[in-house]
């Protein structure tokens, strides 16, 4: 994706739902460049532009037309970045790993100047850039944009002005072809500016801009021009610029089409559309029907397969099985039998062997009708420059405590979710180590460690450390008989269609109902929707709710062996349990294979601790390393480097009990490092329990149980209130694989014995209704990528601020968990000029970010992108900004 597809997108919040991304916390974990991980690269089918057929119409669908050609407003999508990139000056290009770079089109130079005691930037600009009219691109376009976006004005309605309100002032240089920029604070991301420039006559009025630049731009400046948009056909034609002064566009007109995703399937059938982005399923149609062409195999369906504009593939990818055999190959017996009916004496028994032996022939010729049109396309991949996460929302509820978020971050195989949507179609199966950069960026560390990997053992002591015990769950009275669970107990209905993914148990088949019924008790959290009666019938639902998790059924009795105190125990114990726990899990059988072994490294007291919102630590956290010592702690022996184990914190006495309304900090917090406002403090934690390398908490409610290697624990509970978490997923086509990876997610999770709602709602209010209005516990979607992470990122994980109604202003945090020392780290980065140092400092945010637990990276998005196998220097970009004028069609090749 293009920068400014990458930031149009994220200045307006557009989460993608999938249909619709020294010590660790002290920086990186890794010395290496990038963190040691390697970029895939684009997949376009790069050629020479003397390879380039000069002419023809490139027909490009988008998901719908755009709502406004002004990318700095809040409802600019893709097709508006799509527009934009084509039409309009980029100062700055991003290459394949998401490196900004200089332009020539537009610039000639552009460089700090001065740093002190302003930072001055001088842009010198290419003498043959011009306006569509003629005139200059000059001081004046870019003194316009920085007034419309500086936020002076509120008659401007613009969605961001990060950047932009840093400028003093913009004036001419030496001559028209310079502009100096002089900014009041210094800013390390002068380069995402003026990326896409437009002329002032869209930004010199606040009309223009908020009304003008939505349906047309007066003038453009880019190797195509804007020539009509037909919204009744749902196209828009951009055609070549004869004032472009650049090399000229190979391709005479580019067609943007709307096509919906469940269209995709038969505008590539019907041959509609030269290129489109594709989901899994469709992708794997595509390959197969190129397999298939290549073999000289018979047109025959895949099971799952349907005719074009129907129900998804099976998900073959290359290299995968063949395909089944069409509907009228029958085996020899089998083909006789049919037509010995068909032309038998019984006469009823012979018109429905006919009309079957035609569907089936049907069918078949629908399928090779596919198979030959889709045969013409051509499934280019790579990693999308964008990830999703699981967003734990820390507002409320048991998430709220942090030992709870960090617990459920451990119950979780990260490799194992990256390989469920990135093995399938080809693509290197790599967890992402961060929330601020992506593989192959110059900014990559792998700063998990400051949480952990998966460990179960680990998981259990954090719940139990937060009060969630198999005692607290059994406290509840048992349900009145039939009572169902999920929707029907939530008052929601409970009608589910075929074919819906439900988040049964492992092993359990996606839409099968769970076994015998056992009691489930209420929601913990107040957004949960179950009922204080509700049980556990785990029955599919599309619309409604359904609990899994639930005890195993009479017929499969619980075996597993609980390790459980018998009353709170002093923090000195931690240790000892967590020993104990582990002894009992080796004594019962061998050791999980899933569980990935804990490599974290000890913590650094070289920046200030956290004081984390969203139910953080009523006590002070250790952030010391090992054979440190700090207030009330006693020191513990340096470990040799080699060490493999995890250095721990030290036990430290119980902290005094305060009056209500104290606040307590990290130990050299700096003052003013207060939680935000409206969140509930977790009670019970003790100094020690919040080590980033994952150590688990003291016990304060009992002990962990200790699982046997792969069975689930029993449901988790306190004060008879079992643990119960609200997982919000988009029900909509094209969220197949997301929803594949909650119920695996799901799974995760009932192994610890946190019990899961799964909600499947509608694509249209998944983010308005649920994400951003914090009606959720657990949620998967996406953010995209960026090369400015300093100032892209520090919206999404600000701390949540009081509004004047009693509110959190949360900005993009849709979790509601941040923390002043993220806050200042970002700050820092965004004034830092050294390149290097500014990475640095990201990397220390990153971490510090994984720490707090409030959103958990799983896997950057596969790019899948359907393309005429003759359309060149097009198809998965990746970060990589296109080249619009070298886009076109294979030349053909001299004899």
């Amino acid at each position: 994706m293009s920068q400014v597809g990458v930031r149009a997108l994220r200045s307006a919040a557009l989460l993608t739902s999938g249909a619709l991304a020294v010590s660790v916390l002290a920086g990186c974990s890794s010395g290496d460049e990038g963190g040691g991980a390697r970029a895939v690269p684009a997949d376009i089918a790069a050629a020479a532009r003397a390879d380039v057929a000069d002419g023809g119409t490139l027909r490009w669908a988008v998901d719908a037309l755009p709502a406004t050609f002004n990318a700095f407003q809040a409802d600019a999508d893709a097709a508006t970045a799509r527009v934009a990139g084509a039409v309009l000056p980029a100062l700055f290009t991003l290459d394949e790993r998401g490196r900004p770079q200089p332009n020539p089109n537009y610039l000639e130079s552009a460089e700090i100047i001065e740093r002190e005691p302003r930072q001055v930037v001088r842009y010198r600009l290419n003498q043959q850039a011009v306006w569509s009219d003629g005139r200059e691109i000059g001081a004046a376009d870019f003194v316009a944009q920085w007034q419309a976006l500086r936020g002076r004005d509120s008659a401007y309605w613009t969605a961001r002005n990060a950047g932009y309100e840093r400028i003093e002032k913009i004036e001419r240089g030496a001559d028209d072809l310079e502009v100096r920029v002089t900014f009041a604070k210094r800013y390390a991301d002068w380069k995402s500016l003026f990326t896409p420039l437009y002329p002032k006559e869209v930004t010199g009025s606040p009309t223009a801009f908020n009304d003008g630049a939505r349906t047309r731009l007066p003038k453009s400046a880019g190797p195509f021009r804007l020539k009509a948009v037909d919204a009744k056909a749902g196209t828009l034609t951009l055609v070549r610029d004869p004032r472009w002064w650049g090399e000229p566009a190979k391709l005479e007109r580019l067609v943007l089409r709307a096509v919906p995703r469940d269209g995709r399937a038969k505008a590539l059938t019907t041959k509609a559309v030269d290129i489109a982005d594709v989901d899994a399923s469709l992708a794997a149609r595509v390959d197969r029907a190129v397999r298939e062409g290549k073999a000289g195999a018979p047109g025959s369906p895949a099971p799952g397969s349907a005719a074009p504009g129907g129900a998804a593939a099976s998900g073959a990818v290359p290299d995968g099985p063949a395909p089944a055999p069409a509907p009228d190959a029958k085996a020899p017996s089998d083909a006789l039998k049919s037509w010995a009916t068909a032309h038998g004496s019984d006469e009823a028994k012979a018109a429905a062997a006919r009309a079957a032996r035609l569907r089936d022939r049907q069918a078949a010729a629908a399928y090779e009708a596919e198979q030959r049109a889709l045969r013409g396309y051509v499934v280019r991949r790579t990693l999308e420059p964008a990830f999703t996460q699981l967003a734990l929302n820390g507002e409320s509820g048991p998430l709220a405590d942090e030992r709870v978020r960090r617990a459920v971050a451990r119950a979780l195989d990260r490799r194992q979710l990256a390989r469920t949507v990135l093995a399938p179609v080809g693509l290197p199966a790599e967890p992402l180590g961060s929330h601020l950069a992506l593989a192959g960026q110059d900014a990559y560390a792998d700063s998990s460690g400051a949480l952990g990997d998966q460990d179960t053992v680990e998981a259990l002591s954090l719940l139990a450390d937060a009060g969630f015990t198999p005692e607290g769950a059994r406290a509840s009275a048992a349900p009145k008989e039939g009572t169902k669970a999920g929707s029907e107990a939530s008052g929601a209905p409970s009608k589910a269609p075929s074919g819906t993914p439900t988040g049964s148990a492992a092993g359990s088949p996606a839409g099968a109902a769970s076994p015998a019924a056992a009691p489930a008790a209420p929601a913990a959290s107040p957004r949960a929707g179950a009922g204080a009666d509700a049980t556990a019938v785990d029955v599919p639902s599309d619309e409604g709710l359904y609990i899994v998790g639930d005890p195993q059924p009479a017929d499969d009795p619980w075996t597993g062996t609980y390790v459980l105190a018998p009353a709170p125990a002093a923090a000195v114990h931690s240790r000892l349990v967590l020993g104990q726990a582990r002894a009992v899990t080796s004594a019962l059988s061998a050791p999980d294979t899933t569980t990935a072994p804990d490599t974290t490294t000890a913590p650094d007291t070289t920046t200030a601790p956290d004081t984390t919102t969203g139910g953080e630590a009523a006590t002070a956290r250790s952030a010391a390393p090992a054979g440190s010592t700090e207030p009330g702690q006693a020191a513990e022996p340096a470990r040799p480097a080699d060490d493999p184990k995890p250095a721990r914190a030290a036990a430290q006495p119980a902290q005094p009990v305060r009056a209500a309304g104290d606040t307590e900090l990290d130990t050299g917090t700096a003052a003013g490092d207060t939680p935000a406002p409206q969140q509930p403090k977790a009670q019970g934690g003790a100094p020690g329990a919040y080590a980033p390398a994952g150590t688990a908490a003291p016990s304060g409610q009992g002990k962990a149980p200790s699982p046997a290697a792969g069975a689930p624990v029993g449901p988790l509970g306190k004060d008879g209130q079992p643990l119960t978490l609200r997982f919000v997923l988009p029900s909509g086509p094209g969220s197949e694989s997301l929803r594949a990876v909650g119920e695996k997610i799901v799974a995760m999770l009932d192994r610890v014995g946190v019990r899961t709602e799964i909600s499947k709602v509608p694509d249209a209010s998944f983010f308005k209704d649920h994400i951003a209005s914090g009606d959720y516990d657990l949620a998967l979607y996406s953010w995209p990528g960026t090369a400015f992470p300093a100032t892209d990122g520090r919206p999404i994980y600000a701390k949540p601020e009081p509004a004047t109604d009693g509110s959190l202003l949360v900005e993009q945090n849709y979790t509601r968990v941040g923390t002043d020392h993220i806050d200042q780290l970002f700050e820092r980065a965004a004034a830092e000029l050294d390149e290097k140092a500014a990475r640095d400092l990201v990397r220390q945010a990153d971490a510090r970010i994984w720490a707090a637990a409030g959103s958990i990276p799983l896997f950057q998005r596969p790019e899948l992108v359907a393309v005429k196998k003759n359309v060149v220097n097009a198809g998965a970009f990746g970060f990589a900004t296109p080249r619009y004028e070298n886009i076109g069609f294979a030349a053909p090749k001299k004899k």
